[in-house]
């Protein structure tokens, strides 16, 4: 990369805090251009001395002095020995595969060998915000809209049509018709250069054909992905039972919406009982205990059912229920009831009684930033153009020939598998708490206009947070797009610093003997700190996923694991106590992930201009209400500070 690039790519990547927050221009479903400007940027190996450095740094804050020493002595002994060696063979192995990113194989490997349950562990949530015609959030009228708007995303995805995932730095001058007209006629060699010449940087969009027809499917040690984009049904969940029919005709043409609304009428009319053995609970099972399942349903005769469900477009999910309040929606999208998802299909799109909607999505086959694309797009669609309206009549069609029920053949064991299943889902979500806050003192505007970042503000407020509730700081993740470079996935931002740990103790534990204007000095060296953070992330300059790699390909050659990587600290370091993620978008209401460790809390916030929310997750070791209290108080305390009041005043 030219010195001459690097400065304006920073200034994009800054939009890149996190793996749900990169988004482009977004109008809906409009055709750019087949030539495409095409992501030219592979991800960077960083330097080993940028990443031991940067490691060191992050440590600090979790070690007393003589844990340092020692884990800063492994570090070097590391640096200068067998860490070198493998550093050189992954830069010589990226080397000659330019075609992805160092990180790729090894972290497909890291999701699909992971044998947890996805639900809880790994599947997140985004729910959608309400329709704001109020009549149009009728389940059966918004599961029609939204299921033909997602349909029209993906048939112009397919044609090549889906305007690129594009950052514009300068909107006057890309983001114009005129310049999408010109660059249609630029060679496709050169097309990148002409947006990048007018400060227009497209972003890594090669995880998206796993959207549709798309299933994680269960396999002894590693699971796999699977996909058959030439399947033209949909399957639909309702009380545990399972239903299909064609949304694409024989020649790939979408269905009439008013057909459409027909089946899914007709489904959400059929008074068939719950079904006694939801074959669901089977997708939140242990992973090698589901794939021994699975086995035995293919033994069992359920080839073609299955088939059907792997290859679906998408899971449609009807809850027979309404949303009571945040709190509920967060378990609803979250989890639900088993009986009533498919937790291996790429996403559960999953609308309750009264019209509220959300996605459960599985995490193997990408990250938030595609997700989180296809959710603004139908958002837009399907309430800006709906395909139908409380006024329209479903079309005239046997409904009962075109829609399908699958049936299951179980035996004993299958049965037993199921109920065990069940057992087991109902004891993980038993123990686990949700809670949330809004905080409506301020936001994004005022902290702007403080001159400090409103990401670092917020993680300024859980590091305070957790100083307060448990007198100590902790591992602390939050995740950070790398979709400025092919094939990119994330990197880690580690918000625990020197910096905020000696912020927070004098908020925390002597506000008295700090002055506000050194409060404020604190605050602002901390924004700094934080900002610097993101960027090396957000430039491939992280060190986790170096540390990873490189981790990886010890292992891989059979190579003794080193030193470095049996350090305590190093798995201290790892093991991620607060796991963070923040989304902004005018398509989401909210969003969450569960705890990434049995004592940890999985925390989803959104700084918005003038209030911000946080979506905690916890276990029955950690008190998540508590928590959030004290993250009320850690931001009343630093919005208080930075208006020139007092702490506590």
């Amino acid at each position: 990369m030219s010195r001459n690039t690097e400065p304006r790519l920073l200034t994009v990547l800054r939009s890149l805090k996190c793996c749900c927050t990169a988004r482009a221009t977004q109008r809906s479903f409009s055709i750019f251009m087949e030539n495409t400007p095409q992501n030219k940027f592979g991800l960077p190996v960083p330097k080993l001395e940028d990443t031991i450095r940067r490691y060191l740094n992050a440590q600090k804050p979790l070690l007393n002095d003589d844990q340092f020493r020692k884990t800063e002595e492994l570090a070097h002994q590391f640096e200068k020995g067998i860490g070198r060696e493998l550093h050189e063979q992954l830069v010589a192995q990226d080397n000659q595969n330019k075609h992805t990113s160092y990180i790729t194989g090894p972290w497909f490997d890291m999701y699909l060998k992971a044998r947890e349950p996805v639900v809880l562990n790994f599947n997140a949530f985004m729910s959608f915000n309400p329709d704001p015609k109020s009549e149009y959030n009728d389940q059966l009228i918004r599961a029609t809209n939204m299921t033909v708007s997602a349909i029209r995303f993906m048939k112009t995805f397919r044609a090549g049509y889906l305007e690129p995932e594009v950052f514009h730095l300068n909107p006057e001058k890309s983001d114009t018709q005129l310049f999408k007209k010109i660059i249609r006629f630029v060679p496709s060699s050169l097309s990148w250069f002409g947006a990048y010449m007018v400060n227009a940087y497209p972003l890594d969009m090669s995880q998206y054909f796993r959207l549709f027809n798309s299933t994680r499917l269960p396999k002894l040690n590693r699971d796999e992905l699977y996909t058959d984009e030439k399947a033209k049904h949909l399957l639909v969940l309702r009380k545990g039972n399972f239903y299909i029919f064609d949304v694409l005709d024989k020649d790939g043409n979408m269905l009439k919406p008013s057909e459409i609304q027909a089946h899914l009428k007709y489904i959400l009319s059929d008074n068939s009982p719950a079904s006694a053995l939801p074959l669901g609970y089977l997708s939140s099972e242990n992973r090698d205990t589901w794939a021994l399942l699975r086995k035995d349903l293919l033994d069992n005769g359920n080839e073609e059912a299955l088939r059907k469900i792997d290859s679906a477009v998408f899971c449609l999910s009807l809850d027979d229920f309404p949303i009571k309040d945040f709190v509920h929606l967060s378990h609803t999208m979250l989890h639900g009831d088993a009986a009533n998802r498919w937790y291996d299909k790429s996403f559960n799109l999953i609308i309750a009684k009264d019209g509220t909607a959300g996605i459960n999505f599985e995490h193997s086959w990408g990250d938030g930033v595609a997700v989180l694309r296809f959710q603004n797009e139908v958002f837009k669609d399907s309430t800006e153009i709906p395909a139908v309206s409380p006024q329209s009549q479903p079309a005239s069609v046997d409904s009962s020939t075109a829609v399908q029920k699958l049936e299951f053949k179980l035996n004993d064991a299958l049965k037993a598998g199921i109920t065990k299943a069940k057992q087991n889902f109902d004891a993980s979500v038993e123990g686990l708490s949700l809670n949330m806050i809004q905080f409506h003192e301020g936001g994004k505007e005022l902290l702007k206009q403080k001159k400090v970042s409103p990401d670092a503000v917020a993680q300024l407020a859980f590091q305070m947070a957790f100083l307060r509730q448990y007198n100590q700081t902790v591992a602390t993740y939050e995740s950070c797009s790398t979709a400025a470079f092919k094939h990119g996935r994330t990197e880690t931002i580690r918000p625990a610093s020197i910096h905020t740990k000696k912020c927070s103790e004098a908020f925390v534990r002597e506000p008295s003997k700090h002055s506000t204007e050194e409060l404020q000095e604190l605050i602002v060296e901390c924004s700094k700190y934080h900002g610097r953070l993101t960027k090396e992330a957000a430039m491939g300059q992280g060190f986790d996923r170096h540390l990873f790699g490189l981790r990886y390909l010890a292992l891989s050659k059979g190579i003794a694991l080193p030193d470095f990587y049996q350090d305590q600290a190093y798995a201290r370091l790892n093991y991620n106590i607060i796991s963070t993620s923040t989304l902004v978008s005018p398509a989401v209401q909210l969003g969450g992930f569960g705890p990434v460790v049995p004592d940890g809390f999985g925390l989803g916030y959104q700084v918005h201009d003038d209030w911000i929310g946080c979506n905690v997750s916890s276990y029955p070791t950690r008190n998540g209400k508590e928590f959030l209290q004290c993250v009320y108080k850690s931001l009343e305390d630093i919005f208080n500070v930075l208006k020139g009041k007092k702490v506590g005043s």
